[in-house]
C-alpha cells in the first residue's frame, strides 16, 4: 500500500505546471514564515528541493540574508545517514547524491543534530496524523529518530495530504505540515 501511495504521490507532484508549484510554495513560505517555531528558531535544517518538491531554494536564499543559521544535509550513501552541513551562501552548493544540491567539499561546515531548533522535511504524501512517505530510502526516518530538540515540521501540497497512511515502527511522524491553504497540527 506505501509503494502504490509514493507513486501515486509521486505522480501527483510531477504533473503540477512549474508555475503553480512555484506559487503554492511562495504561499507555504509565507505561511511558514509566520510561524512562531519558525521565527524563533536560529538554526533550520532545510532540505534543498528537487524533483517537484515544496520549493526551497528562495527560502534558503532568504534565510542566509538573515541572522539564522543556515542548515542543509549532504547524503551520505556509503553509511546511508544525512550529513548536516552549515552553508553561507547559495553558490557553496553543487549538485551530489541523487543530483540533489549540496556543499561542495570545500564548504562543509558539520553541525551536530542536536544543535537544530528546527528540521523541515520533504515527503511524497503526508497524513493529517503527521506519517509521512518519502522516497523510500529512510535517510529522513533515520534523522528525525535522533532529533530530541527540534520541531519538526513537513511541506506539502494540500494535494500531498491522504486521510491515512500505514506506519511501521521506524516510521517518524513530523510534528506539524505546512500546505499553501493550512498549518496542520499533528499531536
Amino acid at each position: 500500500m506505501k509503494e502504490g501511495l509514493r507513486k501515486e504521490g509521486k505522480k501527483i507532484r510531477e504533473n503540477l505546471p512549474k508555475s503553480e508549484l512555484l506559487e503554492k510554495s511562495d504561499r507555504i513560505k509565507k505561511r511558514l514564515y509566520k510561524m512562531k517555531e519558525f521565527r524563533k528558531a536560529p538554526t533550520i535544517l532545510f532540505y534543498v528541493s528537487y524533483d517537484n518538491e515544496v520549493y526551497t531554494h528562495d527560502m534558503i536564499k532568504e534565510s542566509l540574508s538573515t541572522e539564522k543559521n543556515v542548515i542543509v544535509p549532504i547524503t551520505d550513501k556509503e553509511n546511508h545517514c544525512l550529513i548536516l552541513s552549515k552553508i553561507k551562501a547559495w553558490e557553496d552548493l553543487e549538485r551530489g547524491a541523487y543530483s540533489i544540491l549540496e556543499p561542495n567539499k570545500n564548504c562543509v561546515n558539520k553541525v551536530s543534530l542536536d544543535k537544530i531548533d528546527l528540521i523541515l522535511v520533504p515527503g511524497v504524501v503526508f497524513d493529517k496524523s503527521g506519517n509521512r512517505i518519502g522516497h523510500g530510502v529512510g535517510y529522513y526516518d533515520s534523522l528525525l529518530k535522533d532529533s530530541k530538540n527540534a520541531c519538526h515540521i513537513g511541506l506539502a501540497f494540500e494535494v500531498q495530504i491522504v486521510d491515512s497512511i500505514p506506519a511501521e515502527e521506524h516510521d517518524m511522524k513530523v510534528d506539524k505540515i505546512v500546505t499553501e491553504n493550512r498549518v496542520i497540527n499533528c499531536f
